[in-house]
């Protein structure tokens, strides 16, 4: 894939590739020729493609209404790609398809909050620090059941990021369930979010720390300062954060943990379009020879399961936290002539050990949950905690 979720997703870098061959703009008359062209619609089934072209047909015939042609392609082409009933395989329209390159850049307004489908329920995979939606209180693992109103479960994921995104000062209201809590609904003003992906410090006892919050456009550059840095202080260990981080370009994730190991495969990929295949660790890292503990939670997904899964296969890590959201699924995107693109889930991951991540997830050596009383008293046990295996 080329450089492109939400959110919320694994991203292949690869070559743009043109996989289907019409957009909106191309028109109905070769949309449909396309579908009378492929030799199976569905596979069990009676339907058949000339009833496409009937439909077609038949309204031109006797619909008491204006008929927009483009429109008619682009309803097709959502057709198609919701018929495969996953929820990471997605049209996007020009509007969309700048948003997500907008959110791996770091640059988007809105309220700063992941959201991905768990158990069919529109789920925070991650509220960005210091946003609105963290200083409204969002928590990963929050249910948002209605976007100003509308309930989630009747739109797609990306309609949903479309409801939560909008202009730097309008307002969004969700209503959220938490556990067992009463649903309550909270408005958010949106803001211009602008996030770096990377943020280090060195805390007491001479611990490196490190801040990774999605793995962008910046991540590869700032994730080998950052190791450089902290590795010419000569810190003895290093806490590497990955809660709350929704994942992105499967490269960066490959970069980051090779920057704690020295060799080994990083992530397996599997799909039944080819021959499985390893994805191996970097030479060069500069911190492969500190203790490194690695926070996880429910908001840990896609890349930064792929990360915290090999440091913990590879014997390099130490996880504490919960356990990941499971998300290891890898999406492709791809150009139409439209300027629009299709954004396809190709393949599957699993860790060194062969852990299926998007049926598992990565658990965590180290159990240690946050409660609700640690959260309004401003606690962070899972930091502690690795703060006290840092220092052993």
């Amino acid at each position: 894939m080329t450089k492109t979720s939400p959110t919320n997703t694994l991203l292949k870098q690869t070559k743009v590739q043109l996989g289907i061959a019409v957009a909106a703009s191309i028109g109905v008359g070769l949309l449909i020729g396309w579908f009378a062209r492929s030799s199976v619609i569905v596979r069990n089934g009676s339907f058949a493609a000339d009833d496409i072209a009937n439909v077609r047909e038949l309204l031109k015939a006797s619909f008491d209404g204006d008929i927009d042609e483009s429109k008619q392609a682009e309803g097709a082409i959502r057709g198609v790609v919701s018929s495969l009933g996953d929820p990471y395989t997605t049209y996007l329209d020009k509007a969309q398809s700048k948003e997500l390159s907008d959110d791996l850049k770091g640059e988007l307004s809105g309220i700063g909050v992941e959201v991905g489908l768990k158990n069919n329920r529109l789920t925070v995979i991650a509220p960005i620090d210091d946003t609105p939606a963290s200083k409204a209180g969002i928590r990963s693992g929050d249910i948002i059941a209605l976007i100003d109103g509308k309930d989630s479960s009747e739109l797609s994921l990306d309609e949903a990021v479309q409801k939560i995104r909008g202009e730097k000062g309008s307002e969004v209201k969700l209503t959220i369930i938490r556990g067992s809590e009463k649903p309550r609904e909270v408005p958010i003003k949106r803001e211009v979010i602008q996030v770096s992906s990377v943020k280090t410090e060195v805390k007491d006892g001479n611990i490196g720390y490190i801040r990774l919050r999605r793995f962008g456009d910046d991540t590869d550059q700032a994730i080998r300062a950052a190791t450089a840095d902290l590795a010419s202080k000569g810190v003895k260990s290093v806490i590497l954060d990955l809660r709350d981080n929704p994942g992105g370009y499967l490269d960066s994730a490959v970069t980051v943990a090779s920057e704690f190991v020295g060799s080994g495969t990083i992530v397996e990929e599997r799909s039944r379009h080819f021959e499985s295949k390893s994805l191996v660790a970097n030479p060069g890292g500069n911190l492969t020879k500190v203790k490194v503990i690695v926070l996880i939670n429910q908001g840990s997904a896609s890349a930064s399961e792929i990360t915290a899964g090999a440091l913990k296969d590879l014997g390099r890590a130490t996880l504490v936290g919960e356990k990941s959201f499971g998300k290891g699924s890898v999406q492709e995107v791809k150009n139409l002539r439209s300027g629009s693109q299709l954004k396809v889930t190709v393949a599957h991951w699993y860790t060194p050990k062969g852990v299926n991540i998007s049926k598992e997830g990565i658990a965590p050596d180290v159990e240690v949950k946050t409660t609700s009383e640690d959260y309004n008293a401003g606690r962070d046990p899972q930091l502690d905690k690795a703060l006290e295996l840092s220092r052993q």
